[in-house]
């Protein structure tokens, strides 16, 4: 029977072949401070550059790292998804593969974790180095997220975390098919706790592969997926215009009995048609977007296929 690790670390692979080498140096030397029994997890995302030959070559020399690859690009979250369920130790860590999550922070967040009784420990990542846009965005799609989820998300968190098992498996009994972890984990509950920690610039100098659209797209697939707020809101929104036209019609009949009534332009007419129009629209539209997300789930297709998988013995 194979030996349980201590700890897991999954790191998401998509285009880093040439700093995978020195992540998996630079993992094992921080977490061989705190254990021997460890496992490394590596989910190469059918990426197109020559990664998948690079793990292929680090796990034929060390059996401590399990390699995996998706039959296809999925995602990030759907890696960490895969990490996650491939995962085998009482605790589980999990980090970008362009590090700019610092394997060395690894156990300050274990030893946390530890000696206060926490079950997750999320890494604060200070002075991120990542250009102004990303910064921007990131910061608007959190205030906005944190809205329509009536959570408190931080924008200084992201991937870099520490799980425990009942955590990990907490996470694993959730069914959604659209899957954003820094939000999931709130939902969740359990004891939870942030650190602070020194982000670092990518080594490689190598733009994100996560460009502006794949950002949005992401943003709008964990919004509808994890609120019915936006719903909510266009109900309000028929409402007040329901109460101002009503409003509106009560003044003109005033002013008809006052004989003070104006003759109405077409303009205003057709203005109103059309946004009373383009309302119905919308909201139509909205509740066909929660339509297509239930449709998507309801298939019951996994999150992920492995394609390929290296040194796993479970």
């Amino acid at each position: 029977m194979p030996k349980i690790p201590h700890i897991s670390i999954i790191s998401p692979v998509y285009g880093a072949a040439a700093l995978l080498q020195e992540l998996v140096t630079r993992i094992k030397k921080s977490v061989s401070q705190i254990t021997e029994d460890y496992e490394i997890i590596l989910v190469e995302d059918h990426g197109p550059d020559g990664s998948w030959k690079i793990i292929q070559e680090i796990c034929a020399k060390d059996p401590t790292v399990v390699g995996i690859r998706h039959s296809r690009n999925f995602g990030q979250q759907y890696a960490l998804n895969c990490g996650l369920d491939h995962a085998c130790g009482e605790w589980v860590v999990t980090l970008d593969c362009d590090l700019q999550d610092r394997p060395e922070e690894i156990p300050a967040m274990y030893n946390k974790a530890i000696n206060e009784g926490f079950d997750i420990i999320l890494a604060s990542r200070q002075n991120r180095q990542d250009d102004f846009l990303k910064k921007l965005f990131s910061r608007i799609f959190y205030k906005i997220l944190s809205y329509l989820t009536d959570t408190d998300l931080d924008a200084s968190i992201a991937n870099f975390a520490l799980y425990h098992r009942k955590v990990v498996d907490a996470l694993k009994s959730m069914n959604d098919y659209y899957r954003y972890y820094p939000t999931m984990i709130h939902w969740i509950g359990f004891k939870m706790a942030k650190l602070d920690i020194q982000h670092a610039s990518r080594e490689d100098g190598i733009k994100s592969s996560y460009n502006f659209k794949k950002r949005l797209t992401l943003a709008f697939n964990t919004i509808i997926s994890f609120s019915d707020k936006p719903l909510r809101l266009t109900v309000k929104l028929g409402l007040l215009i329901s109460l101002i036209s009503t409003i509106f019609a009560i003044l003109l009949i005033i002013l008809y009995f006052l004989d003070e009534n104006s003759v109405s332009g077409w303009s205003s007419t057709f203005a109103s048609l059309w946004f009373l129009s383009g309302l119905m629209i919308t909201i139509l539209g909205m509740v066909g977007i929660y339509v297509g997300k239930i449709f998507e789930n309801v298939k019951g297709r996994p999150t992920y296929i492995v394609g390929e998988r290296l040194n796993y013995n479970n």
